[in-house]
């Protein structure tokens, strides 16, 4: 059985007398945030050297296209599938076996010289990095109160904007010094590293050594939509559920924006600009720096009004609809003489993307049981990876047929369509009754 109902910003007075306890929490979600940058990183990595890899192989865009969609159809399924792996086995595992299994793919990344070695190992690679969202999401589900959670999610989320400029400006110097081979190397070995802190860090809320009963009692007053018993899902009932759809729907119309931008920019910087490698890390990592401050910019402003009483579904869609207008300036990225000024509209739509996008992530915490949001979040992943492999595939076939106009013109208007889903679907958060057993 679902039953719904209209969530609000107001914390308990137990939250409010406890705001000044523990820390546990924060060192959780910053460390979340080296992950997902790290995550970035190497991910990041082929996309930056494409125009060096394309060159020595002789790669068209159809190729090129191939070897990015791949890893974005086993992403797409981890989501899914590392969700439910993680809502099993626990965040602290589930985020050990993916960290330490895209770090060491990223490495043999370094042994391919041919389309089908890259297209297996980028598809590999998509199979680990696809746990790093649902478990992030999971641990702030776990970990903070309603009222904190967008400021967690920006926290993580903004990561991927931290490690997608650490990227383009890092790998081609790499690149450029020792070799794309080393490159790869050397971003997939600091993953490793990562793992040894999390370990440190991350344990269960009532294990942790560290947290204080104070927080403890903080994070548990400010859960307002708890799972009753098991932590199974009963999957035909949430099925009926529209808010799951909201969020799907929302999630698979705007990711491939992300995914245009992160991996085609420097490609198009190349080919459309004229950048070489050396001008490609000296202006392709601002974009991410825009898209970091709009993780925050939509994590902020959320958790001022609801902090405020604001209803927290009400704040998470407006600020959706209202973001939906800077992202329309992609339109004009093709159509502008001036590269710089190009640059400067990419950074405009992705700093609303991000902002969007923080508030799309943090629905499934807002909306249902903490002990299936990794599954809930796996589900919208499957289907935004899945849009965003084909819109990839797509942009490949389109490039080589006619140019970057059309992609860049589809990305600017595929938000109006995403947030006329949200607005229609989600209405407040459910109450989901577990498969029992």
């Amino acid at each position: 059985m679902i039953t719904d109902e209209q969530p609000t910003g107001n914390a308990t007075a137990t939250g409010r007398a406890a705001r000044g306890s523990g820390r546990v929490r924060w060192w959780i979600v910053w460390t979340l945030f080296c992950s997902t940058a790290i995550n970035y990183l190497s991910r990041q990595s082929f996309a930056v050297l494409a125009p060096m890899i394309v060159a020595q192989f002789h790669l068209n865009h159809e190729e090129l296209g191939r070897i990015l969609g791949a890893f974005q159809i086993s992403y797409a399924a981890t989501w899914l599938l590392g969700g439910m792996f993680l809502d099993w086995v626990g965040t602290r595992i589930g985020l050990i076996v993916a960290a330490t299994w895209w770090s060491v793919v990223n490495m043999l990344m370094a042994l391919a010289s041919s389309v089908p070695a890259f297209v297996l190992f980028r598809f590999l690679l998509g199979i680990g990095e696809g746990f790093n969202w649902p478990g992030a999401n999971k641990a702030v589900a776990e970990w903070f109160p309603r009222e904190e959670r967008s400021l967690a999610v920006a926290i993580f989320y903004s990561g991927s904007s931290v490690g997608g400029a650490l990227a383009a400006l890092a790998v081609p110097l790499i690149a450029l010094a020792f070799g794309w081979r080393w490159a790869f190397v050397l971003t997939g070995g600091i993953g490793l590293l990562w793992v040894l802190a999390w370990m440190k860090v991350y344990h269960p809320l009532q294990s942790h050594p560290r947290v204080t009963p104070a927080e403890r009692a903080r994070i548990e007053a400010g859960r307002e939509v708890e799972l009753r018993s098991a932590v199974r899902p009963d999957w035909g009932t949430l099925a009926q559920n529209r808010n799951l759809w909201g969020i799907v729907l929302g999630r698979a119309l705007t990711d491939p924006i992300w995914w245009f931008y992160i991996f085609w920019l420097p490609q198009y910087l190349s080919d459309a600009r004229g950048f070489d490698l050396r001008r490609i890390a000296l202006f392709s990592w601002i974009p991410f720096v825009a898209a970091d401050i709009g993780n925050f910019t939509g994590g902020l402003v959320a958790a001022y009004f609801v902090r405020r009483g604001y209803s927290v579904i009400v704040v998470r869609k407006w600020i959706c609809a209202i973001c939906c207008l800077p992202m329309l300036v992609g339109i004009l990225v093709p159509r502008v003489a001036n590269s710089y000024l190009a640059i400067a509209l990419i950074c405009v739509a992705l700093w609303a993307y991000a902002a969007w996008s923080t508030m799309g992530l943090t629905l499934p915490g807002d909306l249902f049981p903490h002990t299936i949001v990794g599954s809930v979040t796996g589900l919208s992943g499957l289907a935004a990876g899945l849009a965003g492999a084909l819109f990839t595939f797509a942009v490949g076939d389109t490039v080589d047929r006619f140019s970057y106009a059309p992609a860049f013109l589809i990305a600017s208007v595929l938000p109006l369509a995403a947030t006329f889903f949200v607005f229609l679907l989600i209405r407040g958060s459910a109450d989901i009754r577990p498969v029992s057993g």
